[in-house]
């Protein structure tokens, strides 16, 4: 029954897309646009990546490609949004790379702990061998990555103690994201993980149904989950990135120029959005000092050993296991 609502519900959206697309084209006959739909709000320095991709794609092509945002989930989730792209709806879209490895597994290794030493092996990773192949093996599951976005480190914050070692995880209950991976970390670390909806979490912190969650500053600071967590532990167990995907139906609608303009626009907003991730993060430090948080830098080591069967298993994969020493070997 969930199933047909839910499919009841993707054909009208993409009746609805498709019919404000038509208008859009008809209105503006010697422009080609594309609808970029993500779940981030205005504020966001994703966002602001986004728009200037924008900018760059008009800049480039003397107008003659527009790209149409639609922010803050006016189009659906995540999940909803990669589905309208593999059926042709929308073009574009931002997803964390957790979200595409529900339809492109590759994207798995992104999410494995403590796999990444810093920031600056991260894009060395991304943005070298690994990353491009990612980007494109999106396209078996119609789904073109391309670039990489800056997202930041994902942290534990809690209620009532700091973590410094993996022993103060015992006990507690940490919501996750709705991923496998993300749950089997918490859990081998000690703790119990909670999938839970990011809108639902606030309310569940206040209330006790859990004791703490996991995220990057910036979302910790719009979510107002300071309000209620005083205590920040940078263990930095993932750097999960978010992806700028174009469904292959569109890509492959476009010309050799016109694919041009789209992946030169990209490239280049990668610089502007890693500078505007930056200066968000130091302002969100100011803020959470002011509202007295406290911040913990505990030794990564002891967690990473005891989150290190997570990465085991995902060895098992003869691909994963690949993917992984050549990540580790940079």
């Amino acid at each position: 029954m969930h199933n047909r609502y839910r499919y009841t519900f993707l054909t009208l959206l993409s009746i609805a897309v498709l019919a404000l697309f038509q208008v859009s084209c008809s209105e503006i006959r010697d422009q080609k646009v594309l609808y970029f739909a993500h779940s981030l709000p205005i504020t966001h320095p994703v966002h602001k990546g986004i728009l200037d991709m924008q900018t760059f794609v008009d800049e480039k092509s003397d107008g003659k490609l527009q790209i149409k945002i639609f922010p803050d989930g006016q189009l659906g989730t995540e999940r909803e949004v990669l589905e309208l792209l593999q059926i042709g709806s929308i073009a574009m879209t931002k997803v964390s790379a957790a979200s595409m490895s529900n339809f492109a597994p590759e994207y798995k290794v992104m999410g494995v702990p403590y796999l990444f030493r810093d920031r600056e092996h991260l894009f060395t990773v991304l943005e070298g061998e690994v990353g491009q192949e990612l980007l494109e093996g999106g396209t078996e599951y119609l789904l073109r990555g391309l670039c990489f976005y800056d997202a930041g480190s994902r942290s534990f914050y809690t209620k009532r103690k700091p973590i410094q070692t993996p022993d103060d995880l015992k006990g507690l209950k940490i919501r996750v994201m709705n991923d496998q991976m993300s749950v089997d970390m918490v859990n081998t670390l000690g703790a119990s993980a909670t999938p839970m909806a990011y809108g639902e979490l606030y309310t569940a912190l206040q209330q006790n149904v859990v004791d703490g969650a996991e995220n990057n500053i910036p979302s910790f600071v719009t979510s107002n989950h300071y309000e209620v967590c005083k205590y920040y532990s940078f263990d930095q167990h993932s750097m999960v990135p978010d992806v700028v995907v174009i469904g292959t139906k569109f890509w492959d609608t476009l010309s050799d120029q016109e694919k041009e303009w789209l992946h030169s626009a990209a490239s280049e907003s990668v610089e502007k959005q890693k500078q505007y991730w930056q200066e968000t993060v130091k302002e969100n430090m100011e803020v959470l000092k002011e509202a007295k948080v406290e911040f913990n830098y505990p030794k990564k080591e002891p967690f990473a050993s005891k989150s290190s069967p997570v990465m085991e298993r995902l060895m098992e994969d003869p691909k994963m296991k690949q993917y992984i020493e050549k990540i580790k070997s940079q």
